[in-house]
């Protein structure tokens, strides 16, 4: 017979996938599924009626006590907050591409966070993984009715929040890379041209690094900011592609450390927003190059 963590691993990536979502935090996320997995050995039950049912029950519960939790320490944090990213060095598979890239962007998950605790929970339960209304009131103990209402409203507000232009993978690499050349060389009118009118720079340093209180706006002061990189760190930096939250993006080093992973939402042929992530705790699982 399988030994328990060999069960358990058979469920780890959906129920990561939810906690992911749900906090915006690979660490919170992890400390999820060991509180999840310690409980269900120490429930004494082999085999519920549903396994996966019953860790997707305890996994959502425990997201939303942790989700109340947090909106106190966020109202606190030190400058703009960005969930903890998911980083990958390597080209993901077009199946990996497909499962990430629509439902887990950085963009994305800002939405998300304008949505009280069980409306992310149900909303994502069921927009995501396809759970049926019976099954989220199981999880959550609503009614179906009631489950339907809560996920048609969050619906309404994401979509009403979520970015407008659709962008080819292909197309927003390109861009990308042609971004990167112009970034590492310092060439302020090339970055400007690739900017939409109205980029908007979003920076967290967790107040443990420098990093934007507020939100730049505009191209020529976000060209100006990354010629400026350029110049005051020339010969100590370098730009690297990297997959983030599965989506191409970069990766920011300063003397052979990673030094922010950054994510980009493209609007058509120009990039129009910019998510840095410096914060060093948020960086803690990136692989250096």
């Amino acid at each position: 017979m399988d030994s328990s963590a060999e069960i358990f691993s058979a469920y780890r990536r959906r129920l990561f996938g939810i906690a992911y979502r749900m906090l915006g935090s690979r660490a919170d996320a992890e400390d999820i599924l060991q509180e999840t997995y310690l409980r269900w050995i120490d429930s004494h039950t082999a085999a519920p009626h549903s396994l996966e049912a019953w860790l997707v029950t305890v996994v959502t519960r425990l997201c939303i006590d942790r989700l109340r939790s947090a909106k106190a320490e966020r109202e606190v944090y030190t400058g703009s907050w960005l969930p903890e990213p998911l980083v990958s060095p390597e080209p993901l598979s077009p199946d990996q591409t497909l499962e990430l890239a629509s439902d887990l962007s950085i963009a994305f998950l800002l939405v998300l966070e304008r949505l009280a605790p069980d409306e992310r929970a149900a909303f994502l339960l069921h927009e995501v993984f396809d759970f049926a209304y019976a099954e989220i009131g199981r999880i959550l103990g609503k009614t179906p009715a009631a489950c339907r209402q809560i996920v048609h409203r969050a619906k309404q507000r994401v979509q009403d929040d979520r970015p407008r232009f659709t962008v080819s993978r292909e197309a927003h690499r390109q861009l990308l890379e042609k971004f990167l050349a112009a970034a590492s060389a310092g060439r302020r009118e090339q970055i400007m041209r690739l900017l939409a009118d109205d980029v908007r720079v979003t920076t967290d340093g967790g107040g443990k690094v420098s990093s934007f209180r507020k939100v730049v706006q505009g191209a020529d002061r976000v060209a100006r900011f990354y010629a400026g990189l350029s110049r005051k760190f020339a010969g100590r930096s370098g730009y690297r592609l990297a997959e983030i939250n599965g989506a191409p993006g970069l990766l920011r080093y300063l003397d052979g450390q990673v030094e922010s992973a950054q994510a980009f939402v493209m609007h058509g042929t120009q990039i129009g927003a910019i998510y840095i992530v410096r914060n060093p705790d948020k960086l803690q699982g990136i692989v250096p190059g």
